[in-house]
């Protein structure tokens, strides 16, 4: 592989800590220059109309929010996820550039890439793109700048809030236009660039087409604009006309960075073999087809939908030649995804493949009532016995399946719907017939070549994607050989899983994070045991005494005490001060003396200590992190950051089936 900038990648939307730190993004209406004055989108300059970048080879729309110039010779597009903690770090090196370089010089401009992981991200995207409709890019920026410094989970009444902030005057139109997903389109069609340029993570930045990944620090920013500014410089001195420097400027650094054309390790490349195995799926066609599509769809996505003829077209046009699988992949903010995909599958277990694939038709065939009721009439009008389609809605007793299938996606990071794997090969989106023809007629030879060498066609499938790319291991840590035995815990020792948390009270992504350990205890109840490490960061300076107070509670009243000073610490994460701590402490009643010792000295530093030097041995630097551990053993999985449940009751049930 050359030797190309694109290889400082960081792990994205993972941990707080690590590079950089995140900042408190700024509330002015938008981002500001050295001076202290607003600097949005520089004013409109006169003269002929600017030439268009959307045929750039990093696309700008008139849809896209921007900070800066037009005609700037540095131009920074971001693919960004208002959910995202890496992106909310990532602000403080935007404002630093904001700051150096001032809007003349440098252009910002976002981009949507929703993570499927983050339940409020799209719903989020969409309002964002909303409100730049309706208000422009300043008002924009307000509600970018509010939504990466929120605390609590996104969602209505926060968008229409913050909408209203930066200046949206009709609140009633935009929530109208909202619950009719108008501003949908914006958000798939940035998320369909982020996957044409091999975007899969964020925040990802492209610097005049020079791809950078992950929250990097300012120094790295600095060098290459600095680098793009003096070609800049070069090719206006050449005769390039202000408007089109961008576009120059993005291919030639694209051509110069381009991957080898043999490089197998580049994932991204679009010739790369994927081992997605068909397992039990619902499967539409002979299983010696030449080519197999395995799709993973939402029954709620809009672009599923918008993709079914095309799949019925390639069907037709190359008959038994191809087999369609198909593979639930139910996204977190369509909640009526979930209970369709359950009635489908029911239909399925009680009438066999056929009926699924005329269930799975009907749903897809437009933008259908997917309510219980509606569902339940589908199902029995194809012989399913309604009784049954309520108990596996309500019940959700084909969870399992539906589960399997979004882990297998996340393996093979199919970050939205639809999302296809021809032959092992990605697709990603609602593409066009030609884009599947394509890749089809170049698999066809493929499979003829490897049946002309002796494989058997029922043997077909496997043997094409046999040398493929597997899904990535999930990471491991030992536990640390010095790790404290007395940290206060939930859950009976005798647990078949502890999950090792590192923790920073006055961390916002360790705040995040609680609703969903609380649902890991809930549902897996004895089986799993939750231990608590406290791991202050130093950019963080109420986390000290809030370490000590939490210790001190354990120190005098045990556990329980210790769980809630817990509680009470995040929940006032926001006000959090010594006159609020001696609040809780008076209600949980805590010796006075000993407390105001406690947090007027330098007691459980001892403690503390302990626990920051256990995360250093296993090289744990950011919060949250977790480590989730099978009864016996002496290591464990580790997650890192404010992980949504999917991720946690994977692992868990990978340490369950381990545990001894």
């Amino acid at each position: 592989m050359k030797p190309i900038l694109r290889s400082l990648v960081l792990l994205s939307c993972a941990a707080c800590g690590g590079a950089g730190v995140r900042s408190p993004v700024g509330a002015a209406p938008a981002p500001v220059n050295a001076t202290g004055a607003r600097a949005a989108t520089a004013p409109a300059e006169a003269g002929p109309p600017a030439a268009s970048e959307e045929d750039a080879e990093v696309p700008i729309s008139p849809r896209n929010a921007s900070w800066g110039s037009r005609t700037a010779p540095v131009t920074i597009v971001e693919f960004g996820d208002l959910e995202c903690p890496f992106c909310a770090r990532a602000e403080a090196t935007l404002a630093r550039v904001r700051e150096t370089y001032g809007p003349q010089a440098v252009r910002i401009v976002w981009k949507n890439n929703p993570m499927p992981f983050h339940p409020n991200a799209r719903p989020a995207a969409e309002a964002a793109a909303g409100v730049f409709t309706m208000a422009g890019s300043d008002a924009f920026w307000t509600f970018y700048s509010a939504a990466l410094r929120a605390e609590r989970p996104l969602g209505q009444a926060a968008y229409e809030q913050w909408a209203g902030l930066a200046g949206v005057a009709d609140l009633a139109s935009f929530r109208e236009r909202l619950s009719r997903h108008e501003w949908a389109a914006v958000v798939e069609s940035d998320a369909g660039d982020a996957r044409s340029l091999g975007v899969f993570g964020t925040p990802t930045f492209f610097v005049n087409g020079v791809p950078l990944t992950g929250a990097l620090p300012f120094p790295t920013f600095q060098a290459l604009i600095e680098e793009q500014l003096r070609l800049a410089r070069e090719k206006l001195a050449a005769g390039t006309p202000p408007d089109r420097l961008y576009a120059e400027l993005v291919r030639d650094n694209r051509a110069k960075n381009a991957p080898e054309q043999d490089d197998d390790d580049d994932a991204r490349d679009a010739k790369v073999v994927y081992d997605v195995p068909v397992g039990k799926s619902p499967t539409r066609g002979s299983p010696a087809a030449l080519v197999t599509i395995v799709e993973f769809a939402d029954y709620q996505c809009p672009f599923c939908v918008r993709a079914e003829p095309t799949l019925q077209a390639v069907r037709q046009e190359y008959g038994d030649k191809l087999r369609i699988v198909f593979k639930d992949m139910p996204l977190p903010f369509h909640d009526r995804a979930e209970p369709a995909a359950e009635a489908a599958l029911e239909v399925r277990a009680e009438k066999g493949d056929s009926a699924f694939w005329a269930m799975h038709d009907a749903l897809l065939s437009g933008p259908p009532d997917l309510g219980d009721a509606a569902l339940v009439q589908l199902a029995t009008g194809l012989g399913a016995r309604g009784a049954a389609v309520k108990a596996a809605i309500s019940g959700h007793v084909h969870r399992r399946l539906i589960e399997a299938d979004a882990d297998l996606a996340e393996d093979f990071e199919a970050n939205g719907t639809p999302h296809f794997f021809i032959n092992g090969r990605r697709l990603a989106g609602a593409q066009p017939k030609e884009r599947f023809e394509a890749v089809i007629d170049e698999e066809l030879k493929r499979a003829q070549e490897l049946l002309a060498t002796g494989v058997k066609p029922a043997d077909l499938y496997d043997a094409l994607v046999r040398d493929g790319k597997g899904p990535p291991p999930l990471e491991q840590k030992p536990l640390p050989a010095a790790l404290p035995q007395h940290d206060p815990s939930r859950g009976p020792a005798s647990a078949k899983v502890t999950v090792h948390e590192w923790s920073d009270f006055q961390c916002p992504f360790c705040k995040r994070a609680q609703p969903t350990i609380e649902q890991v205890l809930h549902e897996y109840g004895p089986r799993v045991r939750l231990v608590w490490h406290d791991l202050p960061l130093p950019m963080h300076p109420d986390a000290p005494i809030a370490a000590r107070a939490a210790r001190e509670a354990l120190a005098q009243k045990g556990d329980h005490a210790f769980w809630l000073m817990h509680d009470a610490i995040f929940a006032h994460q926001q006000e959090l001060d010594r006159g609020q701590l001696d609040g809780v402490a008076r209600s949980i009643g805590l010796d006075a003396v000993r407390w105001a010792k406690a947090l007027d000295g330098d007691a459980h530093a001892d403690e503390v200590d302990a626990d920051r030097r256990a995360a250093d041995s296993i090289d744990i630097t950011g919060t949250p992190a977790f480590v989730i551990v099978p009864a016996g053993s002496q290591s464990g999985y580790f997650i890192g950051g404010a992980q949504g449940f999917p991720r946690f009751r994977r692992v868990i049930e990978r340490a369950l089936a381990e545990a001894k």
